[in-house]
């Protein structure tokens, strides 16, 4: 390299999540909002659509991408195969049954006369896990002899659309039924929606573990004859209700006694491939007294218990996979560190561990303490529809606060407003939601401008430009009377706009092509912060002159 580019001020990251591009003006939040900001940003700075889902972020095509893995591909460089091909490639060859997990989980139901468990995300969304997968494992165990099964349904409704849950539960159950005529004891036994019970993310709400431990362990819960009735009697009750705020439930027996309560011996197997939302579920289970401070667990069954990966490649949790997951080493954020960058870190609760364990390469621990600075902001209370500004004053008033001390070199923000209220899909929070990040965008501009900084604009992954579903004409698909509501994630490309208005700006250009995707930011972050970027990486998106 000829040029090596030195900046007065800070190089600024910022991840929108869940932020894509779509032409689509019909349920597009992004269309009708009023952002100067980013209008400004797209228009008359450098930019480039690159591609955050499929096998540019290394999951299987027509894939959506999801904040776990565009983090994680970021950081990283380089196109991973992600955990769903693996895992899909596993049950494909026969490997999965092989390994010595699945035969110690089958052998300790066996030898103990005991139960298997299955627990996970309850649909074929094939973002945290896929049902198929826990039908295969079903069929399995069958041909393996075991007698009894009890599945712990996490409802989805989040990475499928709303309210389709009853497919899945009546998909569920024939698949059963087959079994059970055959005689064995194979039944779905509690349940609950996804953001009500056990898929909580990095502790930002303990509450829902301790209602997971009540339901799937101790089989506590408001007792009903199946999961359908389950479901009903909930919508019934609140009408508004969607699956993924589905509370507690637990099937009981002609005896009025819960048929899932975990014991002794028993094999528990979590089916989620996706570690971020699986990770407290396995600690709650597997870690010893003096290492859980969140709540008292009382006397917790010992039990021997699985991940389909390892969710904790730093703590290696849980101890027993069925799926080796892999392993990269050589990130972004590391060679900062090495090359005595000070980097400043921050973003809510429900996207921290984004910015730190999945953009270092899925590792937990700082590289260097003295360094770098992890920020923390709690999030607020309640459904994010609710608040869709969430906490981005409050993250954009600590960031200009020490671009203005200058005391970092490299500042990494993720705003989660787009991936978290587009979830819900309600469209009047979302645009208000994408009005927010133009305000914190603004802001950030002009403290960038000051200091003599550049700031670089992306997202991870496609969500609240996309909030209906829509029929080949373009319009929104109508059901029950109401428009077809999309919470899913979408397989658009996502924005890379440099903000730069220094004299760096001539020794630069931005490549053009429509090839590009996540794994080609940190090679361009490196020649932003003047480094020679990892030669394993992928090209740039810049090329300097």
């Amino acid at each position: 390299m000829n040029t090596k580019l030195h900046y007065k001020g800070p190089v600024v990251l910022v991840i929108l999540d869940g932020f894509g591009l779509s032409d689509n003006l019909v349920g597009n939040a992004v269309k009708p909002a009023h952002k100067p900001n980013l209008d400004q940003l797209m228009s008359r700075y450098p930019m480039l659509k690159i591609r955050a889902s499929g096998t540019a972020v290394g999951l299987t095509a027509d894939q959506a991408g999801n904040s776990e893995v565009g983090h994680y591909i970021m950081g990283v460089g380089q196109i991973v195969k992600q955990a769903l091909p693996i895992v899909d490639e596993a049950f494909a060859t026969g490997k999965i049954f092989a390994g010595k997990t699945w035969r110690d989980a089958i052998r300790n139901v066996l030898e103990h006369q005991a139960k298997l468990h299955f627990i996970g995300c309850f649909s074929d969304g094939r973002v945290h896990a896929d049902i198929n997968h826990l039908f295969k494992m079903i069929a399995r165990a069958d041909r393996e002899g075991v007698q009894t099964i009890r599945i712990h349904a996490i409802l989805d409704g989040r990475d499928v659309s709303p309210r389709t849950e009853p497919k899945y539960i009546n998909l569920t159950e024939a698949f059963l039924q087959s079994f059970n005529e055959r005689g064995r004891d194979y039944h779905i036994a509690s349940g609950g929606g996804r953001q009500f019970t056990t898929m909580d993310r990095y502790w930002s709400d303990p509450k829902m573990l301790k209602r997971a431990l009540s339901a799937h362990v101790y089989g506590m819960a408001r007792p009903f004859h199946s999961a359908l009735e389950a479901l009903e009697t909930f919508r019934r009750e609140e009408l508004e209700l969607d699956d993924q705020w589905t509370p507690i439930f637990i099937i009981a027996g002609d005896d009025k006694q819960p048929i899932g309560k975990m014991a002794e011996h028993d094999t528990v197997i979590n089916y989620n491939f996706r570690a971020d939302r699986a990770i407290q579920f396995s600690e709650l289970m597997t870690l010893p007294n003096d290492q859980f401070p969140y709540f008292d667990r009382g006397k917790l069954p010992k039990v021997y218990y699985a991940g389909m990966v390892e969710y904790d490649q730093t703590l290696h949790l849980p101890g027993n996979t069925l799926v080796e997951h892999v392993e990269v080493k050589g990130t972004l954020a590391e060679l900062e560190v090495r090359n005595g960058r000070k980097r400043y870190v921050i973003s809510e609760t429900v996207k921290f561990g984004h910015v730190t364990f999945y953009f270092n390469g899925n590792k937990d621990d700082k590289f260097n303490e003295r360094l770098e600075e992890y920020v923390e902001v709690p999030n607020k209370t309640g459904e994010p529809w609710q608040f869709p500004w969430m906490r981005s004053d409050d993250i954009t008033d600590k960031v200009i606060e020490q671009i203005k001390a200058g005391d970092f070199q490299s500042i990494l923000i993720n705003y989660p407003n787009g991936d978290m209220v587009g979830h819900e899909s309600h469209m009047d929070a979302s645009i208000i939601a994408v009005e927010a990040l133009d305000l914190a965008l603004g802001r950030l501009m002009t403290a960038i401008d000051e200091a003599g900084g550049v700031l670089v604009v992306t997202a991870d992954h496609g969500n609240i430009e996309e909030e209906y579903y829509l029929d080949e004409k373009g319009q929104p698909i109508i059901k029950d009377g109401q428009i077809l509501r999309k919470t899913s994630h979408t397989t658009n490309p996502v924005p890379f706009i440099i903000y730069d208005n220094t004299d760096n700006r001539d020794k630069y250009v931005m490549k053009t092509g429509d090839h590009f995707g996540l794994s080609n930011i940190a090679a361009t972050m490196a020649l932003l912060d003047g480094l020679e970027p990892l030669a394993k990486w992928d090209e740039p998106l810049i090329e300097l002159k």
